[in-house]
């Protein structure tokens, strides 16, 4: 594999995200961020569970597999088909006789919340029940004996527990500020750097029950993917809506190379609520709030903003809401602005697909139905400067 790439999958009627990495390191490594893969078809014409699987590797056993697999946060178009398509449990129990096999995770990532468990105030979906199962079964191996385990059983916890449950576990926690160069117990420096932005601490105003909810608690991180001596930034947002975003600039706009993006992964499926505190719908003159917006402002020349949701159009839905396009297209320009479900068009949606190369991403051509693999384009791409 020439370049490293990254791909993001369209999406349901009910928004969603998945995106997969792709590095070109000695190993392969695959990163699976989230998943949102529906029993049928996006438009009747994408099937992302197969899209999905033609792009992952198999094990010497014939399993298919991701090195790493990082959930954000908790919802249910987030995890969609978590259950159905993902192996969970000891891999000395895997199923191999079935029709589709299912995906080997060998190492799970999770926001530290996976202890709060389902309640009146706190509903978790089904897969969330399960995925928080499985993190669980893993940390307590690692619990057992204070050593990484094998793969299909690792685990990465992000953030720090309140009620002091990770303390004992730093070997397999990462805090907030802190930055990562390892996937699967594998260093890979040269190739993969990380630094974690959120979940951030709970404000000084902020009640509990915004503090803990799920968007809240999304996990954001910038990713560098390195190309001789171009990094590549990914800027994986999540589901973070205005406060963090606000935050994030008051914590590091002295310092604004920690929120800079080549991609930027258009907040919760492109909601106004990632930009602004007002309602579109109640408010007379919703504003943006200037700070976050130059927090998801901090574009390199040519950077391009991908938005993982359905077609957005001029309703009073959101998300996603056109408003928040028009934002991010200002920051970009509208060539530079994508949405999953509209690309190429609205009626035959593909993944979207870059190669991140020594001179930054560059967007790969139409797949065709028959064939993975496609020539990358060449595109002229125009200059931000930083707000």
């Amino acid at each position: 594999m020439a370049n490293s790439t990254v791909t993001f999958f369209p999406v349901g009627e009910k928004n969603g995200g998945m995106t997969l990495i792709k590095l070109n390191d000695a190993n392969k490594t695959t990163i699976l961020i989230d998943c949102s893969i529906g029993d049928e078809a996006i438009a009747d014409h994408c099937d992302v569970n197969q899209e999905l699987r033609d792009r992952l590797p198999v094990d010497s056993n014939g399993r298919p597999y991701v090195d790493a697999f990082i959930l954000t946060h908790r919802h249910e178009d987030h995890l969609k088909g978590f259950q159905r398509h993902f192996n969970t449990g000891s891999l000395d129990d895997y199923k191999d006789d079935e029709d589709e096999l299912k995906i080997v995770i060998r190492e799970m990532w999770s926001s530290q919340n996976f202890w709060k468990p389902s309640s009146e105030n706190y509903k978790l979906c089904d897969n969330a029940k399960a995925f928080n199962k499985e993190i669980k079964r893993r940390v307590e191996l690692y619990s057992k004996d204070k050593s990484i385990q094998s793969e299909g059983d690792r685990v990465i916890i992000v953030g720090k527990d309140p009620e002091g449950r990770t303390d004992g576990l730093e070997e397999i926690n990462y805090d907030i500020g802190d930055t990562f160069c390892k996937i699967n117990n594998i260093n890979i420096p040269s190739k993969l750097n990380g630094f974690i932005l959120s979940p951030i601490e709970q404000q000084e105003d902020e009640d509990g029950k915004c503090f803990t909810d799920k968007n809240r608690q999304s996990i954001v991180i910038q990713l560098n993917v390195s190309q001789g001596t171009k990094n590549n930034k990914l800027l994986i947002a999540a589901d973070a809506e205005c406060l963090v975003w606000e935050t994030l600039w008051e914590k590091h706009k002295d310092d604004t190379e920690k929120l800079e993006y080549d991609i930027l992964y258009a907040p919760h499926h492109c909601s106004w609520h990632s930009l602004s505190y007002d309602s579109l719908s109640k408010d007379d003159d919703p504003q943006v709030c200037e700070d976050a917006k130059k927090a998801l402002s901090q574009a390199n020349e040519g950077a391009c903003i991908v938005a993982q949701c359905r077609i957005i159009k001029g309703s009073d839905e959101d998300p996603p809401s056109e408003a928040a396009k028009d934002e991010y297209i200002d920051i970009v320009g509208e060539d530079q602005f994508y949405c999953t479900n509209e690309h190429p068009d609205e009626e035959k949606p593909e993944p979207i697909e870059f190669n991140l190369t020594g001179m930054g991403p560059q967007k790969r051509g139409i797949k065709e139905k028959a064939m993975l693999s496609v020539a990358a384009l060449s595109s002229t791409k125009e200059s931000y400067q930083h707000g």
